[in-house]
């Protein structure tokens, strides 16, 4: 897959692909059809597995040439021993956990940074429909409130709160719209937001 294939199928993943740096070895949980990984393996040199607990993901993950493991994420990773790859992904899939804090912490136990992202619960259009009594939906958030697989909602700042109640440093962090940062008002125009993260007690002094 090329970046403009990327880009054009998931600009929130062509962004996101930026941070991850070339040939590293890399974890994607909930690796969904493998998109992301198979352009990290084809345009980046990059290693690594997804992984994956949908029967339909994983095929569309296997077809595209990916090593993907089938595996509940809420069972936790201890497949993987610490720091055992340089960058592990979770995108738009730890709002889907139950535990979200015990598997953010396990995210940055196995991997030595981690990238994050979820639907930003303060975006404006959200907001509005809450005024409206009723429940968001929009490009991030698609699900009616009855069958959506989205457990918990956040906003920036909320996870923000719970990287340092984690002891993580947030390295950078960024609101996206369309695919695109939003630097004026992120909490409130981001649909999307991404972190890059890494445990404190990796921080040289």
């Amino acid at each position: 897959m090329k970046f403009e294939d990327l880009s054009t199928l998931r600009p929130d993943l062509a962004f996101i692909a930026h941070w991850v740096n070339k040939g590293a070895h890399v974890l994607d949980v909930g690796c969904g059809d493998g998109a992301m990984l198979r352009y990290l393996e084809r345009g980046m040199g990059c290693t690594g597995y997804g992984v994956e607990i949908a029967d339909d993901k994983v095929l569309e993950s296997t077809r595209r040439g990916i090593n993907v493991i089938q595996h509940d994420m809420e069972q936790g990773l201890d497949l993987f021993g610490d720091n055992a790859f340089d960058m592990v992904l979770c995108l738009s899939s730890l709002q889907m956990m139950q535990h979200v804090e015990a598997r953010l912490r396990d995210i940055v136990r196995v991997g030595k940074e981690a990238i994050v992202s979820f639907p930003n619960f303060a975006y404006w259009p959200h907001r509005v429909s809450l005024l409206k009594g009723r429940m968001p939906l929009s490009r991030s958030l698609p699900y009616q409130w009855f069958d959506t697989p989205n457990v918990r909602y956040a906003t920036i700042h909320d996870f923000k709160d719970l990287a340092e109640k984690c002891g993580l440093e947030v390295l950078e962090y960024v609101a996206l719209a369309e695919g695109k940062p939003v630097s004026f008002l992120p909490n409130l125009r981001g649909s999307l937001a991404v972190f890059r993260l890494r445990k404190k007690d990796l921080v040289v002094a």
